[in-house]
């Protein structure tokens, strides 16, 4: 009987937890590099260009992929032959190794888990504790599959009981454009299908932990029903002209992962996850001779991707930025930014709405500034901040009109804003522009000097200034109201017919 020690577990978990943090999975680099070859619209080009050459820094300097690094997920099939050689918990054990990785001293990554999440929302410090799951099967092994799975696309879960009569198809067709491109396309969908609510959940994130193979399953042809499922998404997903970071283009989804199970013969439970472009999981497996540690790629694999700014994108100076030159951009001029701006988050902008109610003066002034939605990774060695890539927007809607107000002259994030967010950065005649989500080491290079000035308690979520050259953004809300993230789209979406013979729009 195979003894699996604690210790083995806490140290493959940690390796495998730094190992994703900066190097994508080989399928998903093929798969981008394939996508990028095929892809017609610029603003998508550039995007996927961003993130090809975001992911080989990050592989070359061993720093994060995203500044967001995940809440971590296991999958483990515990082999009924093997003992655990502890008293602890198998939870406690795999928390010990997700500790020990996100308080690496070499390669720190964010903790962005909170406790007593109803209401206080206290950052636990070291990102546990983590989800586990646990499957007893035969055998004399433990498998074990980790994720790190980010905030932008894990929020885009969607679940829903259909009719046992519904077109699975329909449902996902209609609610993939309601995820908006806070998930980061181009990534995967993983669905569940069947089982219980909480089993169809469970499938769907299971289901992305699987290798990419798409292309190969196109070329060979589908074998079975699910297979042909899976095909028949990915094109008419594609077909939405949703394109990366919903700037519409060609490719939305590189694969669809299905799992199904047996239910109800009154149910059709259907699960849908998304997998943004910061996909990171492992897999590795333990037989009682040792930690297993994941071999290390050859960075000559990676594709020659290489990205530089536009050559016509507009110079603007932060530092004297007026709000007369804020209403001549239009959407989707590629700006390069340099000067002072200021950072918040959703804690921040909570913080800032109730000293306004108290009356009381904030300690910082937001007049003829920009400000950035970001959560930057802590800096090592002699970096100024550590990866800072967006976050999603949306979340700070609700913020806007307040901020605008203060004076704001723009905002720079992550994807599309709503509805309420555009009529207020319509009616102050200010902007909105987005960086690349997945290219946050990328982005970090343009920072040349971080300060915190608000906050400090609040970690991540603090309000900093930076000092920025060259950071490349997209125009994605004018001061008109016009928005990339709807006329891209629509420019790019193809004819869909929905399974009942009706054509379908996005």
């Amino acid at each position: 009987m195979p003894t699996i020690s604690p210790e083995d577990i806490v140290e493959s978990v940690a390796d495998a937890l730094q190992y994703v943090s900066f190097y994508h999975p080989s399928d998903y680099l093929d798969a981008l590099a394939e996508a990028y070859e095929l892809e017609e619209s610029p603003a998508a080009r550039d995007a996927i260009a961003q993130i090809l050459m975001n992911s080989r820094m990050s592989a070359e300097g061993h720093r994060p992929i995203c500044q967001d690094t995940g809440i971590v997920t296991t999958f483990i099939k515990w082999g009924q032959d093997c003992l655990l050689a502890s008293d602890r918990s198998l939870q406690a054990i795999v928390d010990e190794g997700v500790r020990r990785a996100y308080l690496n001293k070499d390669n720190p990554l964010r903790a962005s888990i909170v406790s007593d999440p109803a209401f206080r929302r206290l950052n636990t410090r070291d990102n546990t504790p983590s989800v586990l799951h646990l499957e007893l099967v035969p055998g004399d092994r433990v498998e074990v599959t980790i994720a790190a799975k980010g905030g932008g696309s894990e929020n885009k879960a969607k679940f829903k009981m259909l009719n046992p009569s519904d077109s699975l198809v329909d449902w996902v067709l209609e609610t993939v454009p309601t995820m908006g491109a806070g998930w980061c396309p181009p990534g995967m969908l993983g669905i569940g299908v069947g089982g219980t609510a909480e089993k169809a959940m469970i499938m769907a994130k299971e289901s992305l932990m699987a290798p990419i193979d798409m292309s190969a399953l196109k070329a060979r042809g589908p074998s079975n029903d699910i297979e042909a499922l899976r095909i028949e998404l990915h094109d008419k997903v594609n077909a939405l002209g949703i394109g990366a970071q919903g700037l519409g283009g060609l490719t939305t989804v590189l694969d669809v992962k299905i799992i199904d199970w047996p239910t109800h013969a009154a149910s059709k439970p259907v699960a849908l996850i998304p997998n943004c472009a910061a996909t990171r999981h492992a897999h590795f497996v333990l037989d009682g001779s040792g930690p297993t540690f994941l071999p290390e790629p050859d960075l000559s694999t990676w594709p020659d991707i290489p990205w530089k700014p536009d050559a016509a994108a507009l110079h603007v100076d932060l530092d004297t930025l007026e709000p007369d030159q804020v209403a001549q951009w239009k959407a989707g001029d590629r700006l390069l930014v340099s000067g002072k701006l200021l950072t918040g988050r959703d804690a921040a902008h909570k913080r800032i709405q109730d000293i306004l109610a108290r009356g009381e003066d904030l300690p910082v002034q937001f007049k003829g500034r920009v400000i950035y939605y970001v959560g930057p990774v802590d800096p090592v060695g002699e970096e100024v901040v550590g990866p800072a890539g967006p976050t999603t927007s949306t979340r700070m809607d609700k913020f806007t009109d307040t901020m605008l107000n203060l004076g704001l002259l723009a905002m720079i994030g992550k994807a599309e804003r709503g509805p309420q967010a555009i009529a207020s950065i319509k009616s102050h005649r200010r902007a909105y522009m987005t960086a690349v989500g997945g290219a946050a080491y990328l982005v970090a290079r343009a920072i040349r000097k971080s300060r915190v000035v608000a906050f400090a308690d609040l970690g991540m979520e603090a309000i900093y200034e930076f000092e920025v050259r060259d950071m490349p953004v997209t125009v994605a809300v004018t001061a008109d109201g016009d928005s990339i993230h709807t006329s891209g789209p629509r420019r790019w979406q193809r004819p869909i017919i929905s399974a009942s013979g009706i054509p379908l729009q996005p």
